[in-house]
């Protein structure tokens, strides 16, 4: 029995991002994506107002609890754009992007905000997957827009939830 399975099943606990975050926010984003964000440009973006962030966190051994993902959004009038969402590739495939999504969906509803866009990788299968279970669907696309990811020069899809 591998002596760190209760970690792996340790329940995941979203909350809101702090400043203090950047750090670990950045390096779970530079596991995830080919260009990296800054702690920097990480904690620039959280004292917007307009923006605002939310971190997934699970249990270790230590009592402490770690960051595994996250999600930024922008919320301008009644629309709400996710600026990115990033998990810990160790931790993809566990809820944890689901978690992240809902927690802010929640938030966002409370807020009266209608609707929600993103942009993904026309060749992200899991993320679109994800996507579409929660209600986004496809309402542009623009060709050519990643440098790297999927496939150099692949399109970003637009997306989008309607929330109420």
């Amino acid at each position: 029995m591998n002596p760190f399975w209760w970690w792996a099943s340790a329940p995941i606990a979203v909350e809101e991002a702090e400043l203090d975050d950047a750090p670990e926010l950045a390096a779970i984003h530079g596991e995830s994506f080919p260009y990296e964000w800054t702690a920097e440009e990480i904690s620039a973006l959280l004292r917007d107002r307009t923006v605002f962030g939310m971190v997934a966190r699970r249990a270790n051994l230590f009592g402490t609890r770690s960051p595994v993902g996250f999600i930024l959004m922008r919320v301008a009038a009644d629309e709400a754009e996710i600026l990115t969402i990033a998990v810990s590739p160790r931790q993809r495939g566990r809820g944890c992007g689901r978690a992240l999504v809902e927690a802010a969906f929640r938030r966002l509803y409370r807020d009266r905000i209608k609707a929600v866009f993103l942009e993904v990788d026309g060749g992200n299968q899991p993320a679109l997957t994800l996507y579409g279970k929660l209600g986004f669907r496809q309402v542009g696309e623009r060709k050519g827009y990643y440098r790297a990811g999927s496939t150099p020069g692949a399109s970003a899809l637009v997306m989008r939830a309607d929330l109420g």
